[in-house]
């Protein structure tokens, strides 16, 4: 590792068990080939598309992922809000209300003179309502840029316009403003003018043969009949989504921003 530079790779939203079968075959040739030296991805549609068990986040760091975060669906599994209390390596978003279960924030030792803090949190236009995302990622930095200057955001938002406005609030505050939750990846990724790189959606990692990684037939079925009935995640034409970003560990901003998006096959292999 370049002691100046820091290598970080950010997963997209891994959509059931195709996404782990990407994680585990192909994560490690991907990770050699950026030369990665940390790794988050969003794991909140690892059960079934729609939230998170503990033994899947456990198969997710097996296979290289160093951190896990979450968005809307992370508490659809009751019997993970005793592990996200237990575990910081999994994180809910920042912006819940005092009291709510898990963290929102980290701080990870990468090595004795590099940390790295990585910040959770949610969005609120067309989604279930929950403190301000602005104010609440604005008290964290308060404290954690007196730790370290490299800070990795995860935004899980729907409307373009909270991110890009989120992405001004935050320029040149934080190194990363990471996009997600809407599973389909935008095509502009950037360095900001004060050094933060950014992309609104980072997108899936998973099926694309689908509606954002479920079943065609069920979403469509949902869509005309306005009946309630359980998603599926689909099954073919697996890709891998994330973007990898460089970092100088000195000034914490990002000097490279490089937008994934590899086939797979059916075995989770790359292509």
């Amino acid at each position: 590792m370049n002691p100046l530079r820091i290598n970080i790779l950010f997963i997209a939203d891994i959509i059931g068990k195709p996404g782990l079968a990407i994680i585990k075959n192909s994560l490690q040739p991907i990770r050699e080939k950026y030369r990665i030296d940390f790794c988050i991805a969003n794991g909140e549609n690892g059960s079934a598309g729609k939230g998170l068990t503990e033994d899947i986040a456990s198969e997710y760091f097996k296979y290289g992922i160093d951190l896990v975060t979450s968005g809307n669906h992370i508490f659809e599994k009751y019997e993970y809000f005793k592990f996200l209390n237990s575990n910081h390596r999994v994180l809910r978003p920042l912006n819940y209300p005092l009291g709510t279960c898990g963290k929102g924030s980290t701080i990870v030792s990468f090595s004795p003179e590099i940390k790295i803090g990585v910040i959770n949190i949610q969005g609120q236009t067309f989604m279930p309502p929950i403190d301000c995302p602005f104010r609440a990622v604005s008290e964290e930095l308060t404290k954690m840029r007196k730790i370290t200057p490299i800070i990795i955001v995860d935004f899980h938002a729907e409307a373009t316009a909270e991110k890009m406005a989120m992405a001004w609030h935050l320029n040149g505050k934080v190194s990363a403003l990471i996009g997600t939750h809407t599973h389909i990846q935008t095509a502009d990724e950037t360095i900001m003018q004060n050094g933060m790189a950014y992309i609104t959606d980072v997108g899936m990692t998973g099926p694309y043969d689908s509606v954002i990684g479920m079943k065609k037939e069920v979403a469509i079925k949902r869509f005309i009949q306005k009946m309630p009935e359980r998603y599926q995640p689909a099954d073919s034409d697996l890709k891998f989504a994330g973007v990898a970003v460089a970092i100088n560990t000195q000034s914490g901003k990002a000097e490279n921003i490089t937008r994934l998006l590899i086939s797979i096959n059916k075995e989770g292999k790359i292509v």
